[in-house]
């Protein structure tokens, strides 16, 4: 899988990337990551990026010009799976997305900023569009960082237990069960029996009610659902 991110700011992402499943999965060739600075694509003598919204209020917006120019430059270089866009106002990135668009060859992930990037870049070039939550960050590096890690962790041999992605909160549309290791007794806290026991029916039954009430108490709208 190939990842390009567009954003005004690559050193954003230098930590992220640089350690842990990130960081593996790049070394170990499953991924390439590829960080591109906005502002090289500017045709202003000053490279700004930003300019005053029409019709006035608060805040810069995003200019076409250079967003343009960079998106063209990579769709003629191969083709993309998705462009995304990274901003509030869009529907809020799942458990499901990430396995949908991890198995996608190349994506685009333009990190918004300021009040956002001109509609024009949305209308005619990004085909999805991503949140993390219901609320603003100060821009999208961010939020592209997660969906990045949420999405590479789950192509083949990243991980190196593949069944552990299987396992977590979400992929079942529940959230995980409780876990637990060694000492089996600690300070008198102890671990629940069924999971000493060796039954692996029982303890998958556990495991399910146990995802089941949590998901229950918790998160009620994804049990509704």
């Amino acid at each position: 899988m190939r990842i390009d991110i567009l954003t005004l700011f690559p050193g954003l992402f230098e930590s992220p990337f640089q350690i842990s499943i990130i960081k593996r999965a790049v070394e170990k060739r499953l991924c390439e990551i590829h960080l591109h600075d906005i502002r090289d694509y500017s045709t202003d003598k000053h490279k700004s990026v930003d300019d005053y919204a029409f019709g006035g209020g608060a805040g810069m917006v995003m200019m076409i010009q250079p967003i343009e120019a960079l998106i063209l430059k990579l769709k003629a270089e191969r083709n993309y799976d998705e462009i995304i866009y990274m901003t509030p106002d869009a529907k809020v990135f799942t458990q499901k997305e990430a396995n949908r668009l991890s198995m996608s060859q190349n994506l685009m992930i333009l990190c918004g900023h300021y009040k956002g990037v001109d509609q024009r870049i949305r209308d005619h070039y990004i085909t999805h569009e991503i949140s993390i939550g219901d609320y603003v960050l100060t821009g999208g590096e961010l939020a592209a960082a997660v969906v990045v890690d949420s999405v590479v962790r789950l192509i083949p041999g990243v991980l190196s237990d593949e069944t552990s992605a299987l396992t977590d909160s979400h992929q079942d549309g529940l959230l995980s069960p409780p876990v637990y290791t060694r000492p089996a007794n600690y300070k008198g806290w102890e671990v629940p029996g069924i999971l000493l026991s060796g039954n692996e029916k029982k303890i998958n039954e556990w495991r399910e009610n146990q995802s089941m009430e949590i998901t229950r108490k918790i998160r009620p709208d994804l049990f509704d659902k």
